[in-house]
């Protein structure tokens, strides 16, 4: 009987290698094997609330479409939740129905208030960090990571500000993106922006696979959606807006793309022209899905052509004995005759 144990252990020792294996190789042939993202809300005071909702309205659709807390960095200038003006205290709205808490009860901030600053922005995405920052507030990427970097703020031709107090170029995004490349921290990059003349903070990028988009050209500006009166501000952006429309019907397993993604965007709802820079990109749009980047989808497959080769043959139990330990006297008692047993019946069947 003990030699039956080890044979049963022997074998689903081997079905488990076998199945990870084949999960390991479908994860490469898609590139990555984790997802991550860096939001990061740059603007404080009310009357910058709907940047806030910005941020927390991509923070809620990433979690929903399956990447965790610990692979989600929140990066939000100032707590709208705790304002006084706030006539929904400890909330966050983004919908016109006011029926959606985007802030909720388990959302985790990592930089709040005066914490989101352009060189915090810049430790996160290169990884250098003073040895006392808790894993908690680090990105925890590598070369197989699928990152997406979401910002949103008041801008300009060539930089975001940040809290009205400093700004970050393009050019030094570019380099940040560099160093992640060169220290292996993604796989693939998605760059998003929401301000004015947001596409002028990627046309200096020039690390490979980062894919980009902004709400608006050159000299154009990027506009709120609507107003709710109860807080006497905008409550969210157009782009953002149009932007969780869409990803509001993606679920993990849609087969919705990057390229049904950037067509859902109209330039005459958006009052903007949004772009989208793909020369560093490797793939076709048409054959990314959307999870790719918003979700966090492991795809993986049992190859019929190697269990097939695996055969063993279940021992015969139906004409003889079988015992197990009767647990409450500590005594051995004979059983039905026949019984199909589990794994934990036969462990208990005594070997002597």
């Amino acid at each position: 009987m003990a030699i039956l144990i080890c044979r049963w252990t022997a074998f689903i020792v081997i079905l488990y290698c076998l199945v990870s294996f084949t999960l390991s190789r479908n994860e490469y042939k898609s590139g990555h094997t984790n997802n991550w993202a860096v939001l990061i809300c740059a603007s404080r005071y009310w009357f910058n609330y709907r940047h806030v909702a910005n941020a927390l309205s991509m923070y809620r659709s990433v979690k929903r479409l399956g990447i965790p807390d610990s692979h989600i960095i929140l990066m939000l200038a100032d707590d709208m939740p705790c304002n006084p003006r706030n006539a929904k205290p400890a909330t966050v709205i983004n919908d016109a129905s006011q029926q959606i808490d985007i802030y909720g009860e388990d959302v985790e901030v990592d930089y709040r208030g005066y914490e989101v600053t352009v060189e915090n922005v810049i430790r996160v995405l290169t990884g250098r960090h003073d040895p006392s920052v808790p894993r908690s507030k680090r990105l925890l990427s590598d070369d197989r990571s699928n990152i997406i970097v979401y910002m949103t703020g008041h801008g300009g031709e060539n930089f975001l500000k940040f809290q009205d107090a400093e700004e970050i170029s393009n050019a030094e995004l570019a380099d940040a993106f560099e160093q992640m490349w060169q220290k292996r921290r993604y796989n693939e990059l998605f760059f998003m922006i929401d301000t004015c003349q947001a596409n002028s903070m990627y046309r200096t990028f020039y690390s490979p696979n980062i894919l980009a988009t902004g709400s608006s050209e050159i000299g154009e500006d990027s506009y709120s959606h609507h107003v709710d009166n109860s807080l006497g501000v905008p409550i969210i952006d157009r782009w953002t807006f149009y932007a969780l429309e869409f990803l509001e019907k993606v679920t993990m397993q849609s087969s919705a793309t990057m390229a049904e993604f950037f067509a859902s965007f109209d330039p005459a709802k958006l009052h903007s022209h949004p772009g989208v820079r793909v020369d560093l990109y490797q793939r076709d749009l048409k054959k990314v899905p959307v999870t790719d980047f918003f979700g966090s989808r492991k795809n993986f497959e049992i190859m019929d052509d190697l269990m097939a080769n695996i055969s063993y043959k279940m021992p015969d139990f139906t004409n003889r004995p079988v015992y197990s330990v009767n647990e409450k006297k500590g005594k051995e008692s004979k059983i039905v005759q026949g019984r199909h047993l589990s794994l934990e019946d036969y462990m208990e069947i005594p070997t002597n």
